[in-house]
């Protein structure tokens, strides 16, 4: 896992957000899946950063937050079983078929989960249709 801080170029604001590598960053960004947590542009950037560097007084603090991190990802993991055992896969299609449940009043019963941009989740719930957004931990991730 690596931290970046990032940047909005629209409205100027900083945060901090983790990937999975720097490789897993620069592809997010070519497909235009990163954006601004405050706006929702996608002209953000990576910031200058420093690295940290740990004295002994702060190796405690460390396996905290990896102890917390664990903790978290253990959860993610726990709700990603539940949707996978609970809801329909949709892959890439989630938009299309969330309309279609919403407005041709399909199987209202039915769950689903996939794929969809930050653009597409937007204007789904502006529709009116609810669509929530969860980090996603690949199988052969650790």
């Amino acid at each position: 896992m690596i931290k970046y801080k990032l940047i909005c170029k629209s409205c100027k604001i900083s945060f901090d957000s983790w990937f999975a590598s720097s490789k897993d960053y620069e592809k997010l960004k070519k497909i235009r899946y990163i954006n601004c947590q405050a706006c929702n542009s996608i002209n953000v950037e990576k910031s200058l950063m420093a690295p940290n560097i740990l004295n002994s007084k702060e190796i405690k603090f460390d396996l905290t937050e990896r102890e917390k991190f664990t903790k978290i990802k253990k959860k993610i993991k726990k709700y990603q079983k539940f949707i996978k055992n609970n809801f329909k896969y949709v892959g890439e299609n989630f938009a299309c078929e969330a309309r279609s449940i919403h407005y041709e009043n399909k199987k209202k019963d039915i769950n689903i989960y996939g794929k969809a941009t930050p653009k597409e989740v937007k204007a789904l719930n502006e529709e009116g249709i609810e669509t929530k957004i969860m980090p996603w931990i690949k199988e052969n991730e650790n």
